[in-house]
């Protein structure tokens, strides 16, 4: 290895990223418009496929990370899953396709400030959990699957079912309500002949 090697290494700094860097920071900010749209159309049908980009952007952000497993992961159960339970959702209590005017309260200031006050406490308990925490690079990579699921399955396995049972009762929910509907429309044409 050259003397020049380490020098070139060292000169690495904030002001000359890589082009691993600009493309993350260009996919941060297609994903970031995609959730502001996902959250301020007023078409459900457009906010879950906005969903889908904003999943999809992160699943990149995981591959340029070089956490293969986990954006594999994000792909086949939020892109996948998640989105397709959503639009069942959608379809199995006949939700409008158009324009909801019904799907805006009126409270967006109040959602804007609290979305606000939310984020800036996630950023806040992020960086001060964080703040002296080192990565150890020469250490096994934390994205490998092998890392992953140790901390998945040692940590983290009681939230993973809990969401798995949330979209369970979702979608058994979703159900529930169109059959509803439907024997409440048959029992009133049955009563109109």
């Amino acid at each position: 290895m050259s003397p020049a090697a380490p020098l070139a290494a060292q000169a690495h700094g904030f002001l000359s990223p890589t082009g691993v860097e600009i493309a993350f920071l260009l996919v941060a900010l297609v994903t970031l418009g995609a959730a502001l749209i996902t959250v301020t159309t007023r078409q459900l049908v457009h906010a879950a496929l906005w969903l889908v980009v904003t999943l999809g952007g992160l699943a990149v952000e995981y591959l340029l990370l070089t956490a293969e497993f986990i954006a594999w992961v994000q792909v086949l159960i939020y892109v996948g899953s998640v989105v397709v339970l959503l639009l069942f959702g959608l379809m199995l209590t006949k939700a409008p396709i158009g324009r909801s005017p019904d799907a805006d309260s009126g409270n967006r200031w109040a959602a804007l400030a609290v979305a606000t006050g939310a984020a800036a406490a996630l950023v806040w308990v992020v960086v001060d959990a964080f703040r002296a925490t080192w990565i150890d690079l020469d250490g096994p990579a934390q994205g490998s699957t092998r890392v992953s699921g140790e901390i998945l399955f040692r940590h983290w396995v009681l939230p993973f079912e809990a969401l798995s049972v949330l979209l369970l009762a979702a979608l058994v929910g979703a159900i529930v309500l169109s059959r509803k509907t439907r024997t409440n429309g048959a029992a009133e044409a049955k009563e109109q002949r």
